[in-house]
């Protein structure tokens, strides 16, 4: 067993960032990592972190901007405290050392990015996310916090009243990959979820293997709402064979979007007339499939994203990466040849409902970047808020965690967030259960909670490894498919009906699977068997979401549904695992921001 004050589940950037703000508030702060620090898929972003640092620009106009790409079902105190907080935090970065390209004049350089009304987005060359992630491991050094490196956290030990918002999170429980050992982690303070994207549920993605949502469905498994799962981020520039991502910055910089016929669509169809390739992301991947399905793609697959004219200069000072992905990945020579670019999964905006803080329902639990849902990105990301999130809401959770949070939240949590029940017959779940029930129906000794935890935990590997059983590939792999197939960028009621059919069975032969591998050192079967259970519920989740749902919004398109409609849903989906059954209900969007109220909109770009 192991103990701290607070521990953070996570070293990607939101993690890092969690640690040094619990540890600057005097916390003993540990992170628990299922892959090293350095290697978290944070150090996989491209193109850049937005903050207002010029003279003529405004957090509020930043605000704005991202309200608008959120379709307006961001929650405005989210909102306003991330672009309030970002200038700050990115001249923090800055003062540790972030070597971001700068101007002739030596200030930061910033570039147009997506959605945005100003050029705001700072960066490093092409690999923002791998300087940003370095420079914060070299912080969590210095102050000698502890990591306890490719341990993977399996379970949340959380006592066991019947109303999610009167739990407490003890701590975790964890399985280090090198040993084999299964053990506690005991958080006196607070534990802190960042543990990134869940790309593994879909086939084409741009997130890592390791992506797989854990700490997600951890945290829906012990009780705490997740929120708007049904929101999924589909980039519009990915490499067909692989999900590589093409940063945003080569459209930011001038790269030009072409169909088949040479035509530049986003202009000469109409989808973005003012804008263009720099629309929003929901736009321009709507824009590339319909001329795709319109038969005006390139071997009816994927477009062309053209950077020849920027010259061999500007490509090589500001997008070198991109040159050799296009590359090693499709065999392109991107000075000399437009780069073949198809949408592909990249983002959640859903998450683990959380208020501005990183608090959960459930006390002492926190969460903070791409596993959370502030909700920061409502129904659609801007490029270049993903970074800043995970450094204004990492710093904000770590210190909350830490018992010194920077303010009272506005954004309440849990089920006094209810506003409506809903009306979907589908037959979902169950999910698999995180916690021992009491035996008495009364409160569980909060000192036992972790123990127990852990003991069901060894009990659940030993299972699996001792038993015969199917491969959990083939399971993983059918989720996979029919995710691809039915939940993607256009999704219509039979579809999706089908992916819920489809997960039902998935859910039943993962009651069969079983570990071939009965090795305790580095036993990688054991880890992904364990991680698919995590694919097909946030899976469900996101399906159940997107059936429920009956508009169009941001990222969220329904063939049967071709209007945005404020008067029914600018509202939250939100799923909770309640007595044993996953139930759906709904809280409203808070459009009431610091300095007034943002007005819904026509978005137009």
């Amino acid at each position: 067993m192991y103990e701290h004050e607070v521990v953070v589940v996570g070293a990607g950037g939101a993690g890092l960032r969690a640690a040094i703000a619990a540890h600057e508030a005097g916390a003993d702060v540990a992170i628990v990592t299922k892959l090293h620090p350095v290697r978290s898929h944070t150090g996989a972003a491209e193109g850049g972190i937005n903050a207002a640092l010029r003279d003529d620009d405004s957090w509020d106009d930043h605000a704005y901007d991202t309200m608008k790409g959120a379709d307006y079902l961001a929650d405005a105190p989210a909102v306003d405290t991330f672009a309030k907080d970002a200038p700050r935090e990115v001249i923090q970065l800055e003062h540790w050392g972030m070597p971001f390209s700068r101007d002739e004049d030596g200030r930061v350089s910033q570039r147009p990015f997506g959605g945005l009304s100003f050029p705001r987005t700072t960066y490093a060359g092409a690999e923002t996310g791998h300087h940003l992630l370095h420079t914060m491991y070299e912080q969590a050094l210095k102050r000698g916090i502890e990591v306890y490196d490719e341990w993977f956290v399996t379970r949340l030990a959380v006592t066991d009243e019947s109303d999610p918002s009167e739990r407490t999170c003890e701590g975790v429980v964890g399985y280090e990959l090198s040993t084999g050992e299964i053990s506690g982690f005991r958080a006196t303070e607070g534990v802190v979820l960042a543990t990134g994207g869940l790309g593994q549920v879909y086939e084409h993605t741009t997130n890592a293997v390791a992506n797989t949502g854990d700490g997600a469905a951890m945290a829906y498994r012990a009780g705490v709402p997740l929120e708007d799962m049904e929101m999924i981020q589909f980039h519009p520039t990915t490499l067909p064979s692989t999900g590589v991502l093409i940063t945003e910055g080569v459209r930011g910089e001038g790269g030009i979007l072409y169909n088949s016929e040479g035509e530049r669509f986003m202009f000469e169809h109409g989808y973005a007339l003012n804008d263009g390739e720099l629309a929003s992301r929901d736009v321009v991947s709507r824009a590339e499939l319909t001329e795709i399905n319109a038969g005006r793609g390139i071997e009816d697959e994927y477009v062309h994203l053209d950077m020849r004219h920027l010259g061999e200069e500007r490509v090589r000072d500001r997008l070198e990466n991109m040159i050799h992905l296009a590359e090693d990945f499709e065999g392109v020579d991107a000075l000399e040849d437009p780069m073949p670019v198809k949408p592909g999964q990249h983002y959640a905006m859903g998450g683990v409902e959380t208020d501005e803080n990183g608090a959960t329902c459930i006390e002492g639990l926190y969460a903070a970047g791409e596993c959370a849902c502030v909700s920061l990105h409502g129904a659609n990301r801007l490029g270049g808020n993903a970074l800043p999130e995970l450094l204004v809401f990492g710093a904000r959770a770590g210190q909350s965690a830490a018992g010194d949070p920077p303010e009272a939240a506005k954004i309440p949590t849990g089920p006094a967030a209810r506003s409506a029940d809903s009306a979907l017959d589908a037959t979902i779940g169950p999910a698999s259960i995180d916690r021992e029930p009491a035996t008495d129906g009364g409160r569980a000794d909060p000192a036992g909670s972790l123990d127990r935890a852990v003991a069901a935990e060894r009990e659940r590997v030993t299972d699996l490894i001792e038993r015969d059983g199917i491969d959990h590939a083939t399971v993983r792999q059918s989720v996979q498919t029919t995710m691809t197939d039915n939940v993607n960028v256009f999704r219509e009621a039979s579809a999706l009906e089908d992916a819920l059919d489809d997960l039902r069975v998935a859910r039943e032969r993962y009651e069969d699977v079983a570990v071939s591998d009965p090795s305790g050192t580095f036993n990688t079967d054991l880890i992904h068997t364990l991680e698919t259970q995590n694919i097909i519920d946030l899976a469900e989740a996101i399906t159940v979401g997107a059936l429920a749902r009956e508009e169009f919004r941001g990222a969220h398109w329904r063939k049967e549904f071709q209007e945005r409609d404020d008067a029914n849903w600018l509202r939250h989906t939100m799923l909770a695992y309640r007595d044993g059954d996953p139930e759906i209900y709904y809280s409203p969007a808070n459009l009431e921001g610091h300095e007034g109220t943002y007005e819904p909109s026509t978005r137009s770009y």
